[in-house]
């Protein structure tokens, strides 16, 4: 199966934001990365977690609480995160917000 060259997504228009919770929906998923787009609902998030693999979250709009390796970072519009695999994190949206989840496997 052939791959495309590229893929062009406008982020904002491929997941509505939730009333409530949270929504999610793969954008690539290969032998070498995922990519994972996610929408929160204000006061929406996921509790602190690990991932097997590095990982580069970026906040596309809202702002958000998050925690990473123990620091509270203040999330907002062109917020961008680099973790190590197994690097403890949490989100919690206090505006709606779009996330963007890049694993490199």
């Amino acid at each position: 199966m052939n791959q495309p060259e590229c893929l062009i997504k406008q982020l904002t228009d491929e997941l509505a934001i939730p009333e409530s919770g949270k929504q999610s929906i793969v954008l690539k998923d290969n032998p070498k990365t995922k990519v994972i787009l996610f929408t929160f609902a204000a006061g929406a998030g996921l509790a602190e977690h690990i991932a097997p693999f590095d990982a580069t979250i970026q906040i596309i709009s809202g702002t958000a609480a998050l925690t990473v390796g123990g620091e509270s970072v203040e999330g907002k519009a062109g917020t961008w995160i680099q973790m190590v695999a197994k690097t403890p994190h949490s989100i919690k949206a206090e505006t709606p917000v779009v996330l963007l989840l890049s694993l490199v496997k």
